[in-house]
């Protein structure tokens, strides 16, 4: 079983393109791996409780309960508008997750992981957390990313994650592939050096929080958001599930000798899941080998800029879909994108890769090798003569392609499987160029010929639309509905071999599946 999870997404605001870019990527990866062969399941939702959302429930003059359902809506209808497909959906008002998160902290106290102390010192109510001396900036002060900072001293329940630390730092040097992409290791290496000794403070008192889990133990407190909502990635997988439960069956998900894949931001790698999480499974007796795997994606910048609701630059993806349409959004988030890295949104770009790789590209093989069928062939296709030089080519430019694509893919580089098939596809209508069959048909010496150069374009363009299915799966049942093979979707890499369309076979009336984008031009 391949388990795969994104981060869930915090309901105190409103999806934005990050929130699209990572749901789209881990749909990609998902379908990806299930066209190779692998049983998936992926899981995503929302995070919901914290004093932020307390906070802005009280602004609204609602309670929480009514703005995290109305919040949830927003995530949950884009992510059905992108055409994103979970099998699982994590919420952490759920009782099932209450019910884990609570057994989860019984078990720890009871182990001696948790002891209970009061402290002092500088709160961020933004990242409701307290801070130490390492958080301030060079100035001596606490950056603008903390927020309104207060000073307070309470008594709070801790667990004891300096216990953890020399193990995390061991396994991850020598398990530094859990870690993706690689240069995040130094980073969180580094970390680990300067949480050196540190314990998380894992609740709150209820006399300034009363929005969150309670603790099973000691009714005056609720569990810190973030060790509530990490908890997510086992409780919804079926983890210390209650007798009767509908969740999947845990240790098949998350079997004692496979990872599972959580894909997050860069900015919750340090501290939250890089040392957090890490420690939490390992006291909970999770195996090294049953530590995830964190596959670390990048930002979505604007001129290099990261977006936020302070300075304006935020790209709504709802708006976005309605002017370019859902597949011009899926594609560029993924194509346009480095897994990993960060990259600047360019509508430019995101209209260029659409225009060029989709309507130019992939729209022509579709328009020449169905369209020039119904015209020269009625429709029929046939394998026809020998084969020449061009067309051993062809196939090998083919064979070449899946190949790189798989590799690519294997490794979550979406951006490098889409070059790897769109090679191939500017290829194949290169080939068409050079063997010009609107002219071979001219003479009916040529009959055979022109029938081998149209079968040619016709079962790259199969491939092509099982390969492209993952990123664009609306599309390519549209290809596959046109190639007269709806069947297509449902093949496996391994089935990729060519002569996916039979001699003799008889293809649809073609229609545009990838319509240009014309921009209006400014008066």
């Amino acid at each position: 079983m391949f388990y795969l999870t994104t981060a869930i997404d915090y309901t105190n605001g409103s999806p934005h393109i990050g929130h699209a870019y990572e749901k789209v990527l881990a749909d990609v990866i998902a379908r990806y791996r299930r066209l190779r062969g692998d049983e998936t399941y992926f899981l995503t939702g929302v995070d919901q409780h914290g004093q932020k959302v307390q906070q802005t429930a009280e602004k609204e003059r609602v309670s929480p309960e009514e703005f995290v359902k109305r919040t949830t809506q927003k995530f949950s209808a884009l992510w059905e508008k992108l055409d994103v497909k979970y099998d699982g959906w994590a919420e952490t008002i759920d009782e099932r997750h209450k019910h884990c998160v609570r057994t989860i902290l019984t078990e720890l106290k009871d182990q001696g992981q948790l002891y209970k102390k009061t402290h002092s010192g500088h709160y961020s109510v933004r990242q409701e957390q307290f801070l130490q001396d390492r958080d301030r900036d060079e100035s001596g002060n606490f950056g603008p990313e903390w927020g309104e900072v207060v000073e307070i001293a309470e008594e709070n329940w801790y667990f004891k994650l300096s216990d953890h630390t020399d193990w995390l730092k061991n396994f991850i040097e020598t398990n530094p592939d859990v870690i993706i992409p690689h240069f995040r290791v130094a980073e969180l290496l580094n970390a680990l050096e300067k949480n050196s000794g540190l314990d998380l403070c894992i609740s709150r008192p209820k006399e300034r929080l009363r929005w969150g889990i309670e603790f099973p133990f000691d009714e005056n407190y609720v569990t810190y958001v973030w060790f509530d909502a990490l908890i997510n990635y086992i409780s919804f997988a079926g983890y210390h599930a209650a007798p009767g439960s509908d969740l999947p069956d845990f240790h098949q998900l998350w079997p004692s000798n496979k990872r599972p894949v959580h894909i997050i931001g860069k900015d919750i790698l340090i501290p939250a899941h890089g040392i957090y999480w890490l420690c939490m499974l390992h006291a909970m007796g999770f195996t090294d080998e049953q530590m995830p795997i964190l596959l670390v994606h990048g930002w979505w910048n604007i001129r290099g800029q990261k977006m936020a609701k302070s300075t304006g630059n935020v790209i709504d993806p709802n708006e976005l879909s309605n002017q370019f349409s859902v597949e011009a959004v899926r594609y560029y988030l993924v194509r346009d994108i480095v897994t990993g890295k960060d990259s600047d949104f360019d509508l430019d770009r995101l209209v260029m890769l659409y225009n060029t790789e989709l309507a130019n590209e992939l729209g022509n093989l579709c328009n020449r090798a169905l369209n020039m069928s119904q015209k020269f062939t009625a429709g029929v296709l046939n394998i026809g003569g020998p084969l020449a030089e061009e067309e051993i080519a062809l196939q090998k430019s083919l064979t070449d392609s899946i190949a790189d694509y798989q590799k690519a893919m294997d490794e979550f580089d979406i951006s490098k499987g889409l070059e790897a098939l769109s090679r191939h596809i500017v290829y194949c209508n290169q080939y068409a160029e050079r063997m010009a069959p609107w002219k071979l048909a001219k003479d009916p010496a040529n009959t055979d010929r022109v029938a081998t150069v149209l079968y040619h374009l016709a079962e790259s363009l199969a491939h092509a639309t099982v390969l492209i299915s993952p990123i664009l799966p609306d599309a390519a049942e549209k290809l596959a509905s046109q190639l007269n093979r709806p069947d297509l979707t449902a093949l496996k890499l391994s089935d990729l071999k060519w002569g996916l369309l039979t001699d003799g076979h008889t293809i649809s009336q073609p229609a545009p599946v990838f319509p240009r984008i014309v921009l209006e031009k400014a008066d």
